[in-house]
């Protein structure tokens, strides 16, 4: 039951497109394509245990690492806001 200028069902298209966001973000990371031999951030070769175990892998260890931490500070809360949040 939604209450305000907020229609029923409000409060699960919010939870819904918050979840549809954060599969989109996640399939969007997901390694595409060939294995590379090379990293693509440093050059350095990666080793082949690596590109086994990841296929379309384009970054070493280390790279992969740092763009991992770079995206730790993405915040899945939908920030979209109904109408009725912005009336308060």
């Amino acid at each position: 039951m939604a209450g305000g200028w907020a229609k029923d069902g409000s409060v699960q298209e919010q939870i819904d497109a918050s979840v549809e966001d954060a599969v989109k973000r996640i399939r969007e990371q997901i390694p595409k394509g060939k294995s590379l031999v090379d990293c693509e951030e440093c050059g350095a070769a990666i080793p082949e245990a690596r590109r086994k175990a990841v296929p379309g892998v384009h970054f070493c260890i280390d790279c992969q690492s740092a763009a991992d931490k770079a995206l730790k500070g993405f915040s899945a809360y939908n920030r979209r806001g109904s109408k009725d949040s912005q009336l308060r």
